[in-house]
């Protein structure tokens, strides 16, 4: 047998070795505590698992509101940081590819043409040749490097993700805050023409000399306080607006959003909590990732321990012109093997960071999983218990009213002073205004608990959930 021939006999040996074996620990998701159910839905749960390619759907729609469903997309299309993520998701695809091509011989050509005198003659030499050179990765170590990069790229896909869903939820809970700021600016107005009406009443008192002038006085201070408040809600308002604009990639100036009131009719989830809604948590996802990131790497660690083979190759023609011609024709086979024996113990050290990067990316996942569950916790409470305050509040409001409507009849028989008429306005405002925050917590809620879920909750229900 020739050389080339059991030379190339060798690379075809190692290039079957090269995809057999592999060292280092193959990635197994670690058990992670999970509750049998929810504290606040035990119907109908199940172990997750992060399915982060999963459609979060346009999961704002649940609040039917025409001007939000037309801002939430934007902050996909237009926010700069999510720009700047996206380009970091395309750089860590790159990077695998980087690694890929690791896998494969790398080939380059050259040539040269010289021409010298030397001892009274003139002579031209001239070289063409082309150099192979191939690392073979038969321990894995180059399979491990794609394996960690592969998931370095799927967990930038899932903070991608996880950033895109912070954004949206971000600003519908700040479209929710702008409306708000309408809708006290309304009950502010309405309350500032009832205290128009007061006032008159007290003129009139006075005028009839029933009632003394501190009456008056007491009453255009009231309405004039109304007044100012309302303006005030304009400076919250606008910030709100500015928010929105940063949220959605643009100017301030740009945009404007028309005045609205704040929706009455609030979502809720199904009594059943199907797992895949929070199977959909990017940010479970993207800890899952780095996990397998980090076990891969422990594979390339080790893979230090094994000795390295290159093989490499040149061929070509080097000589007087005409330089196409068998006697110029040259060429060279070599493969080569290294080990290292010695190194004080960094190989050692090296293999023990890498598994302690790896069981502390264990611990954030398992920490993510749990703090998964506390927020969907939190929001299922949240709006339990916001449905009850508003119910009672709601009551408190009726009440208000009706003291009011008791003080100012009072008052106009001359019963009472209208010092009373002032406190049963102030308790009715402090309770109307207390209706509309509970209603935008109801709100925000909703709009968190939506976001705990990763996503859209209509989207993916099954038809056996929803009927249970």
């Amino acid at each position: 047998m020739t050389r080339p021939s059991m030379f190339f006999g060798l690379c075809g040996a190692l290039m079957s070795l090269q995809g057999c074996l592999m060292v280092g620990p193959d990635y197994l998701r670690p058990e992670v505590v999970t509750p049998a159910a929810f504290k606040e839905a035990p119907k109908g749960w199940k172990i997750a698992e992060p399915a982060d390619s999963a459609d979060r759907g346009s999961w704002w729609r649940v609040f039917e509101d025409p001007v939000l469903d037309k801002l939430v997309p934007l902050v996909a299309i237009d926010n700069q940081n999510l720009k700047a993520y996206e380009a970091a998701y395309r750089q860590a695809l790159a990077v695998v590819r980087e690694d890929q091509s690791s896998l494969f011989p790398s080939l380059s050509a050259s040539a040269s043409s010289t021409r010298a005198r030397s001892s009274g003659s003139i002579a031209t030499a001239q070289t063409a040749e082309a150099t192979a050179s191939w690392e073979i990765d038969l321990w894995g170590k180059i399979r491990r490097q794609i394996e960690s990069a592969e998931a370095s790229a799927g967990a930038s896909a899932a903070q991608l993700a996880d950033l895109t869903l912070s954004a949206q939820a971000t600003l519908v809970t700040d479209y929710f805050s702008l409306r708000y700021q309408d809708s006290l600016a309304r009950l502010l107005n309405d309350t500032a023409r009832a205290y128009e009406r007061s006032l008159k009443i007290t003129q009139n008192q006075y005028a009839a000399g029933v009632a003394s002038q501190s009456d008056v006085i007491t009453a255009q201070t009231q309405l004039e306080t109304t007044r100012a408040s309302a303006i005030g809600a304009e400076v919250t308002r606008a910030q709100y607006e500015h928010a929105i604009a940063l949220l959605i990639g643009k100017p301030p100036s740009d945009l404007s959003i028309p005045r609205g009131e704040l929706p009455r009719a609030v979502p809720t989830p199904p009594a059943a909590l199907p797992s895949s809604l929070l199977e959909r948590r990017p940010d479970i996802a993207e800890a899952e990732r780095k996990m397998q990131q980090q076990n891969a790497l422990i594979g390339v660690a080790i893979a230090a321990y094994f000795p390295t083979i290159d093989l490499a190759a040149v061929a070509g023609y080097s000589g007087a012109p005409p330089l196409v011609s068998a006697s110029n024709a040259a060429w060279s086979l070599a493969a080569s093997g290294s080990l290292l024996l010695i190194d004080g113990g960094a190989r050692e050290a090296t293999v023990d960071a890498a598994r302690a990067a790896y069981e502390q990316s264990v611990a954030n996942y398992r920490q993510t999983v749990l703090a998964a569950f506390q927020a969907v916790e939190d929001q299922l409470s949240n709006l339990r218990i916001l449905a009850r305050q508003a119910s009672a509040q709601a009551e408190a409001v009726r009440v208000a009213r009706r003291a009011v409507e008791i003080a100012l009849n009072q008052y106009k028989a001359g019963a009472s002073a209208y010092t009373a008429v002032v406190t049963a306005q102030a308790a009715a405002l402090a309770n109307e205004e207390t209706a509309l925050q509970i209603r935008q917590s109801r709100l925000a809620a909703s709009a968190n608990l939506i976001k705990a879920l990763g996503g859209d909750w209509k989207a993916t229900l099954p038809a056996r959930a929803a009927n249970d």
